[in-house]
């Protein structure tokens, strides 16, 4: 097998539509499913944006499951990985904030609801501090509040997280174990949970080996490692201390093995004032594709009052 793969092969087909849409001076693939938009219709977007270190694939079970109760979703490649454009800065927080932001508008909508899994879900929680006039709604699966990540000595993150965490800093090794394969399969194992079969596992090996994806993924979590130390990262900590008004859900597996459970909600119950947490027993830090039916059941239950349809 060739060390590179087309970026091609991060189009996976299925019953979604795949979009290359501009924003924030780059092209960003999204994968869509739902209603298209009608004249008047106001309902917030939602958009999903994936963990480390995958793609817009991981949510493929909720492209169709809210797409089934009438949501229009778009499942997004963020900056440098999957389809979308892999320039060689931009990988910190705030930047990427406005890549979402610019998507959303791309897509035609004024306002979304984010969610985010894992690092996806570090950034769906700072939609909401750093580009709160687009931002509807925060649902963050496996991911606490980002301040839990600057609380020394870190008593949230597992061996297991600090781990990889440390790993990441190291030049060049993450890369070189990414696209070897493995470095997805350490990150994809070490969660909890109902291991991936191979045959996903093996998807998310062949699109890391697309030019520039495994770095690209590495540098996003270096930059969140470093916050506290980068004048930007500063700014950035000092922002997610806002009250969150929008209605936040807060979900976490109960055998995730990168976060210990215990205060894992302190934060976001704190700041957000429409705040929600949820257990999901059984599942690691996989959420959507672990429990898929819990977590659509979830989202579809929580959305409703947003985007004016009846709970399931």
């Amino acid at each position: 097998m060739s060390d590179a793969t087309d970026y091609s092969r991060a189009l996976v087909e299925g019953p979604w539509r795949h979009e290359l849409v501009p924003a924030n001076g780059s092209r960003f693939h999204v994968a869509t499913a739902g209603p298209a938009r009608t004249h008047g219709d106001r309902r917030p977007l939602v958009v999903l944006l994936h963990g480390f270190p995958q793609f817009w694939w991981t949510w493929r079970h909720q492209l169709t499951g809210l797409a089934d109760a009438g949501i229009r979703v778009a499942a997004m490649d963020l900056r440098g990985t999957g389809a979308s454009d892999k320039p060689p800065s931009g990988y910190d927080v705030p930047t990427r904030t406005r890549d979402v932001a610019g998507v959303v508008r791309s897509l035609g909508h004024e306002q979304a609801v984010v969610v985010g899994c894992g690092t996806g879900g570090i950034l769906a929680w700072a939609m909401a501090a750093l580009q709160p006039g687009i931002t509807a709604g925060v649902a963050a699966l496996s991911a606490p509040h980002p301040l839990r990540l600057h609380v020394p000595p870190r008593r949230l993150l597992t061996p297991a997280a600090k781990r990889l965490l440390t790993l990441a800093q190291i030049p060049s090794l993450p890369e070189r174990r990414l696209v070897d394969g493995r470095g997805v399969d350490a990150v994809l194992s070490a969660g909890g949970g109902t291991p991936l079969p191979e045959e996903d596992l093996a998807r998310y090996r062949d699109v890391l080996r697309i030019p520039f994806a495994a770095h690209s993924a590495v540098e996003a979590v270096r930059w969140l490692t470093r916050t506290s130390v980068r004048p930007d990262g500063r700014h950035y900590l000092a922002a997610l201390r806002r009250p969150i008004e929008v209605p936040v859900l807060q979900v976490h597996g109960s055998v995730d093995a990168f976060w210990r459970p215990g205060n894992a909600d302190v934060d976001g119950a704190a700041l957000a004032r429409r705040f929600r947490f949820e257990t999901v027993d059984g599942a690691g830090h996989l959420l959507p594709e672990q429990a898929p039916e819990q977590v659509n059941a979830l989202l579809t239950e929580w959305l409703a009052p947003m985007m004016s349809l009846p709970a399931a």
